[in-house]
């Protein structure tokens, strides 16, 4: 993103003067949506695979993703009527941590593991191994009298399953990290997990507190027996585990829109300058509040520059003769947009040649604030001495930035 600079001519006029793993990117993108100001959430782009992949309605309805990682668990030796078969997922939360690629600032990201599914394989059909076709063969093949559409506690069942003669689609929801098992009622040859799906949940930082770039960041788990996804002590894992690659994406808006003509800005007491020609009382200041549009979702900082700088932070306007009157320079911004300790900003001074930051609590789209320019008495006094008279002159520079 690119800085926001502008120039504005100030005119005041007188009168009188890991390793051996599977890979899977989980990517989540965050935009600031100006219909939906206060959502500060990302969106997972991740295209779902495996279980959601084959039922997206249910999934939709649910807003459940779910991932395939091509893992392969085989039996090891014969599942003989009796032996356990089950399903243990990693569902409690972990955190890992993505680092901006551009400005090394670090979030935290959290993860748990929702659901597992898979589509299991037998090495021969139902009815060879029970003498009862699908679908019924699937059900009484365990001693559950029911086939893997109905997980066994503490999984949930999701309500939806496929099945062939030799094989059955499932997925369980995992509440809790605890195995879930089914007992064979009768001797199974061999039997595979062909591919593991599984479904998430994350906890993303405020993207509204992030700078704009890409963070990345990896967590590992681990596969097979005593591992995170546990699928019983029969069946192995052709890899050791798999490795979640995230990216996060923060695309950020920062704009600033000033009307036709609002880099020309002319000073002058509230009412004009006619009370003054009529009464010679002295103005108590002389100002202007230049408006201008904002459209702002992350900290952003702002500085001041002077072509000719005053005394302390006020910035110098010329006049005819050599001499020079002194005006201050504040801003206005938006209802949402506050200073780092969290305060409302009304016509905070800016500091020349220093970068003032300011963090949006909301997106804010096109919401008006104001440059706040402002000479005051002790400035108007020494303007309006008896003999000065003309115009005074000069430039300021206002710098946007949303690196921070």
């Amino acid at each position: 993103m690119k800085k926001r600079i502008y120039g504005f001519g100030l005119c005041l006029t007188l009168t009188m003067p890991f390793a051996q793993a599977a890979n899977q990117e989980i990517r989540a993108l965050f935009q600031p949506d100006p219909m939906q100001p206060g959502k500060n959430l990302f969106v997972n782009q991740t295209p779902n695979g495996g279980y959601c992949a084959v039922y997206p309605g249910p999934c939709a309805d649910k807003n459940m993703f779910s991932i395939e990682v091509p893992v392969r668990y085989k039996s090891n030796r014969v599942i003989s009527a009796g032996d356990d078969v089950s399903v243990r997922a990693p569902s409690g939360w972990r955190r890992l941590t993505v680092t901006n690629q551009d400005t090394q600032e670090t979030e935290v990201v959290e993860l748990r593991i929702t659901g597992v599914g898979s589509n299991f394989f037998l090495s021969d059909t139902v009815d060879n191994l029970t003498g009862v076709e699908a679908p019924t063969g699937h059900d009484i093949l365990w001693t559950s009298q029911s086939g893997w559409l109905y997980a066994p506690a503490p999984c949930q069942g999701s309500g939806l399953a496929g099945y062939t003669p030799t094989s059955y689609r499932f997925f369980w929801h995992t509440p809790v990290e605890a195995a879930c098992t089914k007992t064979a009622a009768f001797n199974i040859p061999a039997m595979d997990f062909d591919k593991i799906d599984f479904a998430y949940e994350l906890k993303t930082p405020n993207p509204l507190g992030m700078s704009s770039g890409l963070y990345t960041g990896s967590i590992h788990y681990t596969m097979g027996p005593g591992g995170d996804f546990d699928m019983g002590n029969m069946m192995f894992p052709d890899d050791n585990g798999v490795t979640l690659d995230f990216v996060l994406d923060v695309q950020h808006v920062l704009k600033v829109d000033l009307p036709p003509g609002g880099n020309k800005v002319v000073l002058e007491p509230e009412g004009g300058w006619r009370n003054w020609i009529d009464s010679g009382k002295t103005p108590t200041q002389i100002m202007r509040d230049q408006v201008f549009y904002l459209y702002a979702s992350s900290r952003f900082k702002v500085k001041l520059l002077c072509d000719r700088v005053g005394q302390g932070n006020d910035c110098k306007l010329y006049g005819p003769d050599g001499d020079y009157a002194r005006v201050s320079i504040g801003i206005t911004l938006p209802n949402g947009i506050t200073d780092l300790n969290g305060n409302p900003v009304s016509r905070y001074p800016l500091l020349i040649d220093y970068w003032n930051t300011f963090q949006p609590g909301l997106y804010v789209d096109r919401k008006a604030g104001s440059l706040n320019f402002t000479m005051h008495r002790y400035a108007v006094i020494e303007l309006l001495t008896p003999g000065k008279q003309g115009t005074y002159s000069g430039d300021v520079t206002i710098i946007w930035d949303s690196e921070v």
